[in-house]
């Protein structure tokens, strides 16, 4: 089972950017997909972003000219780039892993605190 550990949350201002980073312990070029979840106080988890292993990327339409998932398979990490950040996208984000074997995402990170003031 790969073990995920997120950074780079913090606190930003409205129009502002952050980077998130999710380092995985093993080589990310053997999942499925990778993606990224966010769970804001009091509602359900729901997709960010995915990005498959052939590099295809979907975007929830909240996010979409927004957030930019990527990642460096010479570096077992995926990146979620968020720009024009919303106080609405204040949530705790999780990053995510399917493995080939399985019909969605069946590893989880611990969680980092975005919170957007406004």
């Amino acid at each position: 089972q790969v073990q995920l550990v997120e950074s780079g949350g913090g606190l930003v201002q409205a129009g502002g950017s952050l980077r998130l980073s999710c380092a995985a312990s093993r080589n990310i070029f053997s999942m499925k997909a990778m993606g990224w979840y966010r769970q804001a106080p009091g509602k359900q988890r729901e997709l960010v972003a995915t990005i498959t292993e052939g590099g295809r990327s979907n975007y929830a339409d909240s996010v979409k000219g927004r957030f930019t998932i990527s990642r460096d398979n010479a570096k077992n990490t995926v990146y979620l780039q968020m720009n024009s950040l919303k106080p609405e996208d204040t949530a705790v984000y999780y990053c995510a892993a399917q493995h080939w074997s399985t019909s969605g995402m069946d590893a989880w990170g611990q969680g980092t605190q975005v919170t957007v003031s406004s």
